[in-house]
């Protein structure tokens, strides 16, 4: 398994196995997340990804092995505990509260108190549509302005880790490139990333570190530009080149 550095990593996975009623979906997952930068997480459909983060987060848990954060273990913790240790989570379902504005759904998010106005002018920087929409239903916007809501909704405190699942699902390209923006400067704070996505060209810019999981384990971990530069790699452990994929 690959490691980056000596320091101890943010996040580490060991032999996570994971149940859904009666399927067994996680086999075994470890899975090292170095502290800082962007780790991405790749695999075919059913891999067993979205599993993964969902159960680092405690919505499903796991039925055997350890899951340690920031070096404290969160294997059995309630979901609220985790999010209150400083993890931050971006579902594939782009889950706003309808009903409530942008405003609103951002103010929920915000732990401790009023909202950062610098904060929110950064993010408004990389998503101005959340300024124009500001005081519309969220429910009312369209697939990827309710993304953008998610994003901004994780990423509206600092956050030790965040993870995200498939964050370009439903953007046109000029919002991916703004999130691009966005990644490369929370990359340069203290929150550390781990991220599922699809869209290859978008990870090749951004990955420092990449894992690839295959019938629930991971099967491979090194740095991106190793994976990057080795199409044979490419191949055998997705079964196409990642410039297949636009």
């Amino acid at each position: 398994m690959y490691k980056q550095g000596d320091a101890e990593p943010i996040l580490q996975l060991s032999g996570v196995h994971t149940h859904i009623g009666e399927y067994h979906i996680l086999q075994g997952v470890d899975l090292v997340v170095p502290r800082g930068g962007l780790s991405v997480l790749l695999g075919r459909n059913g891999a067993g990804k979205t599993t993964t983060l969902r159960t680092i987060m405690g919505m499903w848990h796991a039925s055997a092995g350890r899951i340690q954060f920031d070096g404290r273990d969160i294997t059995a913790a309630a979901t609220p505990d985790i999010a209150q240790a400083s993890i931050a989570y971006v579902p594939e379902s782009m889950a706003v509260f309808s009903a409530l504005t942008v405003r609103e759904n951002l103010y929920l998010a915000a732990r401790n108190g009023p909202l950062d106005t610098q904060r929110l002018e950064w993010i408004f920087g990389f998503f101005p549509a959340l300024r124009k929409f500001w005081n519309y239903p969220a429910g009312l916007l369209s697939g990827g302005q309710k993304q953008m809501v998610a994003i901004a909704r994780a990423i509206v405190e600092p956050r030790k880790l965040l993870l995200v699942d498939e964050p370009t699902k439903g953007l046109a390209p000029a919002i991916i490139n703004n999130l691009i923006d966005a990644f490369r400067e929370l990359k340069e704070t203290e929150t550390t990333i781990l991220l599922v996505e699809q869209n290859f060209n978008f990870v090749k810019k951004l990955g420092d570190t990449v894992s690839v999981m295959d019938d629930g384990r991971v099967v491979h971990a090194g740095p991106m530009s190793d994976l990057v530069e080795d199409r044979e790699l490419q191949q055998r452990l997705l079964g196409l080149s990642l410039d297949s994929h636009q």
